[in-house]
């Protein structure tokens, strides 16, 4: 197998290795993610980050998992632009968004991402996170709480092993990456692509780095989604839940981890109706409600 299927396959293999027919094309037919009439860079802390904003009303950003793009979101993107400014960006070394630098880590992208909203000049806004999107989007509330109203993420872990990921999944990822770095080892000189790849492949292998500590520091109403057999374990979707005072959680039945797409019906609804309506402390004699 080539390298760069292998990387590929890695790469996406944490959303799903093979789309229905009918969402392939999707993909390939949408104007999301390369949109001339919205689509804009802005330079940020080293390189240009490509951005699409869509709609009118309080701002939403919604950030793509690894090796993802602006396009990964084409069923959410109409729907919550009816109420809300949805911004968008590649993240760093993704998409459009080429960055040729060595490192590439979580805590980089999501400074990316304050830098954008500064550059945009959104004091806060509401955020939704897809994968390594949603640890990004955890991220902001811990290192820019300010940046974040509400915040949705789903199939976000907070550490690299097989009490938070799946033992198969993460086994499988591990080999996968040991090929293809036993593969560039051969290489003379890797392409400016391989090298980029092996940046993402790394995230998939080894990062995150996030404390419960840190999730205690989160504010913001949060709510925290997975599938019942989603590539991240539902105890530890369940685990980051109950780290957060101020959250919800919501384990999807009969799903898996692109639950933007296969529930897109239902995750745009809740995550909808979580962000318009006033977040509930159920306490005490409330829980029996």
């Amino acid at each position: 197998m080539k390298l760069k299927t292998i990387v590929t396959l890695l790469l996406f293999g944490f959303i799903k290795l093979s789309f229905a027919q009918d969402i392939k094309s999707a993909f390939d037919t949408t104007m999301y993610g390369r949109n001339p009439a919205v689509g804009k860079y802005a330079d940020i802390r080293g390189f240009k980050m490509y951005y699409e904003t869509y709609g009118k009303g309080e701002p939403l950003l919604i950030i793509h998992g690894n090796g993802g793009s602006i396009n990964n979101f084409l069923y959410q993107i109409p729907y919550f632009a009816k109420n809300y400014q949805v911004i968008l960006a590649d993240s760093r070394a993704q998409g459009k968004s080429a960055d040729p630098a060595d490192s590439l880590s979580y805590e980089m992208m999501t400074d990316d991402l304050n830098a954008l909203l500064d550059k945009l000049n959104l004091k806060s806004c509401y955020v939704i996170g897809w994968s390594d999107g949603g640890i990004n989007g955890l991220l902001l509330a811990i290192r820019h709480p300010d940046k974040v109203k509400k915040l949705a993420v789903t199939g976000a872990n907070l550490w690299p092993d097989s009490t938070a990921v799946d033992p198969f999944v993460y086994k499988w990822a591990l080999n996968m990456n040991k090929t293809v770095q036993d593969s560039v080892k051969k290489m003379k000189s890797p392409s400016p692509a391989i090298k980029n790849e092996l940046k993402l492949l790394h995230l998939l292998s080894y990062e995150p780095h996030i404390t419960i500590e840190q999730l205690h520091t989160i504010t913001c109403p949060t709510l925290v989604i997975g599938g019942d057999h989603d590539v991240i374990q539902p105890k530890h979707t369940m685990l980051i839940a109950q780290s957060i005072k101020n959250s919800y959680l919501w384990i999807i039945p009969n799903s898996g981890h692109s639950t933007p797409i296969y529930k897109k019906e239902q995750f745009n609804q809740i995550v909808g109706d979580f962000f318009s309506q006033e977040f509930r402390t159920i306490d005490q004699f409330g829980r029996f409600n």
